[in-house]
């Protein structure tokens, strides 16, 4: 039940927020479609590509691109005006697509009984890669590289995931709650990681 939940909250998540950033970047309806799909499937591809799995398997999950076309189609039909702060919601959409996938990622990596340093590559591959993709796309960019945190709330979910010490579906959606949380507070707050700027004296 977790895995399914998980997989259409990410991917209804991930496809508004691509389709936000598409149209922020005032790309015509195919493009907005385009961003949507590429970054609500994009994490997903590049993990299997990375554990082992083939990427046709990206073609079986028909219900999961019903969906995400459904949510962009809605999405691009609600008039603009309601919404005052467009990259908050495109933030907002984008830390539940990064939590949702990152668990979901890490418990796929689980299941195929992977070592832990792979579950927390599964996770940040899956929850970041599509956002990543998305950024770069949009000649954005991506979030991951900037000063704010991002991925290394992905890699904390993997890191308890793959420790198996805490196990059943209260314990994910309270740590999808919880990673959503503090991505949204990274974001608000400010919160960053150390970083060094190299300078150059002629």
């Amino acid at each position: 039940m977790a895995w399914d939940v998980f997989s259409l909250i990410g991917t209804v998540a991930f496809a508004i927020s691509g389709a936000i950033v598409a149209m922020e970047e005032e790309y015509d309806l195919f493009g907005v479609y385009i961003l949507g799909i590429v970054t609500a499937f994009g994490g997903g591809a590049i993990r299997n590509i990375l554990i082992g799995l083939p990427v046709s398997t990206l073609w079986n999950q028909e219900l999961m691109f019903q969906f995400a076309l459904l949510a962009i189609t809605i999405f691009f039909l609600i008039p603009h005006h309601l919404f005052k702060q467009w990259s908050r919601w495109g933030y907002v959409t984008d830390a539940i697509g990064l939590s949702a996938f990152a668990i979901q990622g890490a418990m796929h990596a689980v299941h195929l009984e992977l070592p832990i340093v792979a579950v927390i590559v599964a996770a940040v591959l899956t929850g970041a890669g599509g956002g990543v993709v998305r950024d770069l796309l949009a000649g954005r960019r991506p979030i991951i590289l900037r000063h704010e945190i991002y991925a290394v709330w992905a890699a904390s979910a993997g890191f308890l995931i793959g420790l198996e010490i805490f196990k059943g579906d209260l314990f994910l959606y309270f740590l999808f709650v919880s990673i959503t949380f503090l991505r949204i507070c990274s974001y608000t707050k400010g919160w960053s990681l150390p970083s060094k700027k190299i300078y150059y004296t002629k």
